[in-house]
């Protein structure tokens, strides 16, 4: 269907989002034309800001607004024990539950040999250094139930077995193939709480 150039490029915009089709993307094109100006100029200017603003925590790589997240400051969390996960939503999920009291690592992707990304491709030397430098006595491994999750976890098992450090895997609450962050609650409280080690 013909529309007029500016709409035709908004529509274009909303649905180069995940999960957006073109008919959503046309849906919130139509909406966003027919709020204020003033909302739509917050809407903007909250894009902008947070595009411009965020950076990564330069000690576990979670979304952060200072060089070091609140959580990686935070002195009443627990050093020893490190949950590494593969994106700052997953981050946002365990931390929803309010029952996990350690640290994070965010790896901000995973290995898939089938994609051409390996270790090197992704935030695990920073991941390295860190237990080299911290008494840490268990990393969890809290990646998405997939192929490259479980590569991911695997290699992981493997590098750091050899140091001593325990490394376990969020339990099977979590179904295959599944988010971290789509899980509710109570499944995350269990896959916490039913980890099992590498």
């Amino acid at each position: 269907m013909f529309y007029p150039t500016p709409i035709a490029k908004l529509i274009e915009s909303f649905s180069k989002l995940p999960g957006i089709g073109i008919k959503t993307a046309t849906r919130l094109a139509f909406y966003t034309i027919g709020m204020d100006d003033e909302v739509v100029n917050d809407f903007a200017k909250n894009l902008l800001a947070a595009k411009r603003e965020l950076s990564y925590c330069t000690v576990c790589g979670n979304l952060t607004d200072q060089e070091i997240c609140r959580i990686c400051q935070d002195e009443t969390r627990d050093p020893s024990t490190i949950l590494v996960v593969e994106n700052s939503r997953d981050v946002s999920a365990m931390e929803h539950i309010q029952e996990y009291h350690g640290r994070y690592h965010v790896l901000h992707g995973l290995i898939s040999p089938m994609n051409g990304v390996g270790p090197d491709d992704i935030n695990l030397k920073s991941l390295l250094s860190r237990l080299m430098e911290n008494d840490v006595t268990e990393v969890i491994v809290a990646t998405n139930a997939t192929a490259d999750g479980e590569a991911t976890s695997m290699y992981i098992s493997r590098v750091l077995k050899p140091a001593g450090i325990k490394v376990t895997r969020l339990a099977r609450g979590l179904s295959v193939g599944s988010d971290i962050e789509y899980a509710d609650e109570v499944t995350l409280l269990r896959a916490i709480e039913n980890r099992t080690e590498l």
